[in-house]
């Protein structure tokens, strides 16, 4: 795929989602339904090493742009990751006062919702892949409810899971 393309394909991606995976469903749709230049499990590989880099969250996506495209490909994501952002500082130093108002409140909290809905939507497809047996369904259980329930740091749970994965398929 053409580096520029990848840039493009990726920037959509960070552009119309707000933070962490948000990204994930638009990245699904273009790189493994459209383009195939990936496939789900790929597309799960590449959110997790991203996940367990420090930064943002959504370091993933320079993950999903070396697989596609090598080091010019991780260089378009790590690109397309940052673009949005100073795009944002420009638009709140134009938009100035007027952010408050608000309407632009509710367009920001609708927008919000929708890249929640589309999460969810690819949780789906991506679900189906990961969840090959009891072992990765009882972990994706064991880190929703430590997640959800406990004050445990996530670097931990991936550590952790790495090692009942490490121990289970490969001892």
């Amino acid at each position: 795929m053409n580096v520029g393309l990848l840039y493009l394909l990726l920037l959509k991606a960070t552009m119309t989602s707000f933070s962490g995976l948000a990204s994930l469903p638009v990245l699904r749709s273009d790189l493994v339904v459209h383009y195939g230049v990936l496939t789900d499990r790929q597309l799960n590989t590449a959110v997790a090493a991203g996940r367990l880099g420090p930064g943002p969250a959504g370091n993933y996506v320079v993950s999903v742009g070396y697989l596609v495209g090598g080091v010019a490909g991780a260089c378009a994501g790590w690109l397309a990751m940052i673009t949005p952002a100073f795009l944002i500082i420009v638009l709140i130093r134009l938009l100035g006062s007027r952010a408050d108002h608000p309407r632009a409140q509710g367009v920001v909290r609708a927008v919000t919702l929708a890249s929640g809905g589309l999460l969810l939507s690819a949780c789906v497809p991506l679900g189906r892949d990961a969840f090959t047996g009891a072992l990765p369904v009882g972990i994706a259980l064991a880190t929703f409810l430590l997640t959800f329930l406990t004050r445990v740091d996530t670097l931990w749970i991936m550590l952790a899971a790495a090692g009942v994965g490490l121990i289970a398929f490969y001892v």
